[in-house]
């Protein structure tokens, strides 16, 4: 891959914030510099929530009907492009680095609707490359997923290839947990393919139950749950969903795992407290990974996202992994809330060096593929190289 400074963006399925990481690629291998987390403002995380999560639209004027979904589509695109394009301006000028030292961003961009599985297969994100490219002059490779998907591929998760090269050990049978709205796993035994798959959500419904019932973008620490009890008619509900029946590869979003549904399971199961509902939810996550790891689970499991700072979801992960090592990314060089930013910074290497950037034995597509598109940084009249 060409040498040089690379930003990585992403927005993910939590839609709590954008992180925006520098990253340096050299002889050494790959690093990261910088950070910066740029939370959305709120008008727009609600619109874009509207938007892309099924069943949370209210029933008012503030509701997208068909007549005018595209026109919010567009402005969201819009809007989402600007947020990421001063998160990068701003990471820049933080760590006082001119954008023309930069070979390229990768965008994620924010996902507004996964579908994988459906006869027509589609994967959507918003944040339109365009802006990102005009506003900071830097070339920037966007649109990763859905090569993937026109590959026969889940489009998801990508993130399995960094996994591979930046924690491996050909030594120890190792798994990486991310745990963000919806959790994925990656699988890395030595002289195996790397594998990996979306086991459900993490934060996801936890904090939309939390927003709901306290206030509170989130459940801080997992005291809320940990102060709860699990309702087992309600986990075993939620165990349930068709999703987890799925084998390998697989993904999934928040509009299979929708507010909508939860309210169901919990009137089914007599409405029990809040705090219960939560300490189930999270002990959901909990079970839905330990279950997707299988009777034989990794000597360590690194652990990413922000559900690494939920002790008490922790806890209940090392309860149900009793022989596996847990432990946070950090531990091996990459802070947790960095991990999926950079893995798009080093994407967007791998796309401009005509690399493939998506595991066929994680996403199911037909072949290995250069993911994404170019977006040249025309502001300025730099392009990649």
């Amino acid at each position: 891959m060409t040498p040089g400074l690379y930003i990585g963006l992403i927005s993910g399925t939590s839609m709590d914030a954008v992180n925006a990481v520098l990253a340096e690629i050299s002889a050494a291998g790959f690093r990261v510099l910088a950070a910066r987390s740029v939370a959305f403002p709120a008008p727009l995380l609600a619109r874009v929530r509207r938007l892309s999560i099924p069943g949370i639209s209210p029933a008012s004027a503030d509701a997208i009907d068909a007549i005018d979904a595209i026109d919010e589509l567009g402005e969201l695109d819009h809007l989402v492009g600007e947020l990421f394009a001063g998160a990068a301006i701003g990471l820049l000028a933080a760590r006082g680095v001119s954008p023309q030292d930069v070979t390229a961003i990768g965008s994620h961009g924010q996902t507004v609707r996964h579908r994988p599985r459906t006869a027509r297969p589609f994967t959507l994100q918003i944040g339109d490359p365009n802006i990102i490219a005009a506003r900071t002059g830097i070339t920037v490779v966007a649109d990763f997923r859905r090569r993937d998907v026109a590959l026969g591929g889940e489009g998801a998760p990508l993130v399995p290839a960094f996994h591979a090269a930046t924690f491996s050990d050909p030594a120890e049978r190792r798994a990486v947990l991310n745990l963000g709205g919806i959790a994925n796993l990656t699988l890395l035994e030595p002289d195996r393919p790397v594998t990996g798959f979306d086991t459900g959500p993490a934060n996801g419904l936890m904090d939309a139950w939390t927003r709901r019932h306290r206030d509170q973008p989130f459940d801080a620490g997992g005291a809320w749950a940990a102060s709860g009890e699990v309702v087992p008619a309600l986990l075993a509900a939620l165990l349930e969903h068709p999703f987890l029946r799925l084998p390998p590869p697989k993904s999934t979003g928040p509009e299979d795992f929708t507010p909508a549904w939860l309210d169901a399971q919990v009137a089914a199961a007599g409405r029990p407290a809040p705090a219960d509902v939560q300490a189930t939810l999270c002990e959901y996550t909990a079970a839905t990974v330990a279950d997707a790891l299988g009777a034989g689970p990794p000597a360590r499991l690194i652990v990413c996202g922000g559900g690494v700072h939920n002790d008490h979801l922790v806890a209940r992960l090392a309860a149900r992994l009793p022989g596996t090592r847990i432990e946070s990314s950090a531990a091996h060089g990459v802070d947790p809330e960095q991990v999926e930013a950079a893995a798009f910074a080093w994407l967007a290497a791998r796309t401009l060096a005509g690399l493939p950037g998506n595991l066929p034995s994680v996403t199911g597509a037909r072949q290995a593929a250069v993911l994404g598109a170019i977006w040249p940084g025309e502001a300025t009249g730099r392009t990649a190289g």
